[in-house]
């Protein structure tokens, strides 16, 4: 076991509050789990110096940080910042039927029920789901009542100031026939470490919209993940972009727990320098016709490390069950690293299924070819691969969040050279 596990398990060990139950269930469970080494599977390609190194602290005094604006976006803000839930920046009056409130704030019997769902969407063979388990220190639950449609989206932004240490936990409960849409959003300073936890019971014929936009880059170490329970007809359609930097993991996990559920995920990441990125997906079809659609889209520059790893299980009473995933890889140096392991699982027999993984090198003639017309070189690079992502942009059901992030991410290209 590593110092700083001992460290974050000893901490876990002097808080004492309603989530005390699966607080202890976890810290048993840290006990007798090995810290991740290259010889464990998962963490293969990912090493955890990083961590181990970090100095980043929990920062207890209050700081004053907003989330950067997003243009023509009018979103329910829903703010952390270094891990503590900033209720000052919630609207005071919220839409009919949605209801948003810290575990702690809520009576017995509330607490029993979210106590009762809490960790049942994350697997536990997450070591860093299991470490936000632990240092947690509350739950911000978010439901949505039957049958009501909200129009505004909430935006779950996680904020950290140079050093700082966070861990952040959220539920979101969506009744049968409800409709949402979330944004997940890390800001951070420098030399932070966060481990950032979004749980999502999505009940029958419920429609969720979820973006993730993993942006931070330099020094920061960012763990996390979003895990979603999908129960008959539920639909989810949901977007990940992401940047590297010392360490970026991030954990998705799909669960068909119901017949007719629908699941598409679409994935984009762009890294420079010595970053890395790790995208774990996991798909679970445990129920008959359900349906997956999943694209990953990376590309990678200079000496960065790019991981995916998704896997597709489909289970044996799965039955009539659509799903395919590509991922599609593009390199811009000679010394840029990517692993890819797409995975199918079939149990059954009676389905459709594809996967594909692909990796190439930016066309450099064509590159040769814009700039003898004049064209720079940095700007030739954007026009060439641009495209690439930018299909799965246009994808995106929020156009406001496809137009801010677009110029962001040209600006990303702008920075990343073909050598």
């Amino acid at each position: 076991m590593s110092e700083w596990l001992e460290s974050a398990i000893t901490r876990a060990q002097g808080i004492d509050d309603w989530l005390a139950p699966k607080r202890t269930h976890a810290l048993d469970l840290l006990a007798n789990t090995k810290w991740p080494t290259r010889k464990t599977e998962a963490w293969r390609y990912t090493p955890l110096r990083p961590v181990e190194r970090s100095p980043a602290k929990v920062i207890k005094e209050k700081v004053a940080l907003s989330p950067v604006a997003i243009a023509d976006l009018s979103a329910i803000e829903l703010v952390f910042v270094n891990g503590q839930f900033d209720q000052t920046q919630l609207p005071n009056v919220l839409p009919a039927g949605l209801s948003i409130a810290l575990g702690s704030g809520l009576d017995s019997v509330k607490q029993a029920d979210a106590l009762s769902v809490f960790s049942t969407i994350k697997p536990e063979r997450h070591v860093f789901g299991l470490v936000n388990d632990a240092l947690a220190q509350d739950v911000v639950i978010v439901s949505v009542a039957e049958g009501v449609e909200i129009t505004q989206p909430i935006r779950i932004s996680s904020l950290l100031s140079q050093g700082a240490e966070s861990h952040t936990r959220v539920q979101v409960m969506l009744a049968a026939g409800s409709r949402l849409a979330v944004i997940e959003d890390v800001q951070a300073q420098g030399d932070s470490l966060n481990t950032a936890f979004v749980e999502y019971n999505v009940a029958a014929n419920a429609r969720l919209e979820h973006y993730r936009f993993a942006l931070q880059t330099g020094t920061n170490v960012a763990i996390g993940g979003s895990h979603f329970n999908l129960y008959d007809h539920a639909k989810m359609h949901s977007t990940i972009v992401g940047f590297g930097s010392d360490l970026s993991r991030l954990d998705t996990d799909i669960i068909h727990a119901g017949e007719f559920a629908d699941a598409k995920l679409n994935a984009m990441y762009l890294l420079d320098g010595k970053e890395l990125f790790d995208l774990h997906a996991t798909v679970e079809h445990a129920k008959p016709n359900g349906k997956t659609e999943e694209n990953v889209r990376c590309i990678v520059a200079d000496r960065a490390r790019a991981i995916f790893n998704g896997r597709i299980h489909i289970h044996r009473d799965a039955q009539k069950t659509l799903a395919e995933l590509n991922n599609r890889n593009l390199l811009l140096s000679d010394k840029a690293e990517i692993n890819t392991k797409p995975e199918l699982e079939i149990y059954a027999d009676d389905v459709k299924c594809a996967h594909g993984a692909t990796v190439a090198e930016t066309d450099k003639q064509a590159l040769y070819y814009l700039q003898t017309r004049g064209v720079s070189r940095s700007k030739a690079q954007v026009m060439l691969n641009f495209g690439f992502i930018n299909e799965l942009i246009d994808l995106m059901p929020n156009a406001a969040l496809a137009e801010w992030i677009r110029p962001i991410i040209r600006e990303r290209f702008a920075q990343m050279e073909v050598k």
